[in-house]
């Protein structure tokens, strides 16, 4: 991380936060020893490369009149990146799953396409000279060595490919270098792990497409994704891969008995791989029950304020089956209830039902830390996707995850592993893989 940005992060703040917290017994001690806690982390945190593999993102934030330069509503954006200190977004390509027809793989194309050229533009035309497009682990060090921003490109469900084996190259020219194979439903390539609710699978783990994916993946360079097919598939993929793979936003199953985390069995499995797994800040995956709670305690808060400001509050399940526009247009409009709340939180809230917070996510990674050994565990939020926790919640509170780990006594070397490094080293081997594969004449 380039030292010219670190005098914009929150540490006053955090500070601020950490002194207040300092009572009874020598108070002075306590607090001189937070500051040095803060300091060391501070230290830590200009230091390595902080990497966030996965954040979502809209093509209408990356025009000439609404982009990354502006402090937009949006978790991640360049004033975010550098007021908390995130050096790397993984922006996601992300289509969600639709009919498996040519009409619709034709629509995913075009979508997809369209997300692919907004990084383009936001990296090549809007923001060249502070942020980069990284095709590589050299040119991540590169970008970040010369003060800017990094921008690097995953695939959220490779829908878009449809039945053409030849897209998986062509998305790999345009950036990509990590691609899940299925997403919420079951596509042409994989079943997904929304499979579970009703035990009904299209393909029992692949396809034969998938599996040939799989082969085509290792060819070009391309990460293989964990992140949301079902378990079967991923251990099929595992089988299968000749290089190591990722899950770029998943958690423990162990700790968050959900579908989208991965249990022991894969991780056991991803370890033998040489892989990573993601450890991602999403409220519901990290401790279900406990963002239950808080969830359940913040519904009948929003409720009780629209209904005092006349608004009519619409149910997730709605809100998410709008478009991307509709969505956008009544987030906005939801905006001053959300303020009104922001008095009431506290009391009426978090005090009886806290929300899940960046202590939760740590216990994740140290839970993984034990299982499967450090080097094959790393971070990811789902920024602009549904992820966040308290504490970490947008790309301008980065820092506070340095710091929770730096209090859970993890070491400088450690940390950097943790944030970029593992990643990374997946990264190299599976683009040595494909050029093995290449001079073999694959």
């Amino acid at each position: 991380m380039n030292n010219t940005t670190s005098g914009s992060k929150l540490i006053a703040i955090l500070s601020l936060v950490a002194f207040s917290a300092c009572a009874g017994g020598d108070s002075g001690a306590v607090a001189d020893g937070e500051a040095d806690l803060i300091e060391r982390a501070r230290g830590i945190h200009e230091r390595v490369i902080t990497l966030d593999t996965h954040n979502d993102i809209s093509p209408a934030n990356f025009t000439a009149e609404r982009n990354y330069t502006m402090s937009l509503s949006t978790q991640v954006n360049l004033p975010n990146m550098e007021a908390g200190g995130l050096d790397v977004s993984w922006m996601v390509v992300y289509v969600g799953q639709g009919d498996l027809s040519p009409e619709g793989y034709a629509s995913a194309h075009r979508e997809a396409i369209s997300k692919f050229e907004a990084v383009h533009r936001l990296t090549e035309e809007i923001a060249p000279d502070r942020i980069e497009l990284a095709l590589t682990s050299e040119d991540v060090r590169r970008i970040d060595a010369a003060g800017k921003k990094v921008a690097m490109i995953g695939v959220e469900n490779a829908y878009p490919i449809g039945t053409d084996l030849s897209n998986i190259e062509r998305f790999h020219e345009m950036g990509a270098r990590y691609m899940s194979l299925a997403h919420n439903g079951h596509s042409q390539l994989a079943d997904s792990n929304t499979g579970e609710r009703d035990d009904v699978w299209l393909h029992g783990g692949l396809s034969e497409l998938g599996r040939q994916a799989i082969a085509e993946m290792n060819r070009v360079g391309i990460m293989i994704d964990l992140s949301h097919p079902s378990k079967e598939s991923n251990l099929q993929a595992l089988a299968l891969t000749r290089a190591p793979v990722i899950a770029s936003h998943s958690a423990a199953r162990a700790v968050g008995d959900v579908s989208r985390n991965l249990d022991d069995e894969q991780l056991m499995a991803l370890k033998e791989n040489g892989g990573v797994v993601q450890t991602v800040a999403f409220r519901s995956y990290v401790n279900p029950e406990k963002n239950r709670a808080n969830r359940d305690a913040v519904a009948v808060l929003e409720q009780s304020v629209a209904e005092e400001m006349g608004f009519e509050v619409m149910d997730r399940r709605a809100r998410f089956s709008m478009s991307e526009a509709d969505r956008e247009a009544y987030d906005e409009a939801l905006r001053p209830v959300q303020q009104a709340m922001d008095a009431r939180m506290d009391a009426e809230v978090n005090s009886v039902a806290p929300p899940v917070d960046v202590s939760d996510v740590a216990d994740h990674i140290d839970y993984l830390v034990d299982l499967i050994g450090l080097e094959h565990v790393g971070i990811s939020s789902d920024f602009d996707g549904g992820g966040g926790v308290e504490g970490w919640n947008s790309a301008a509170e980065t820092f506070n995850v340095t710091l929770e780990l730096v209090r859970r006594g993890y070491t400088e070397q450690q940390i950097g592993m943790l944030w970029s490094g593992n990643l990374l080293r997946v990264l190299d081997e599976v683009q040595a893989v494909a050029a093995q594969i290449q001079a073999e004449g694959g």
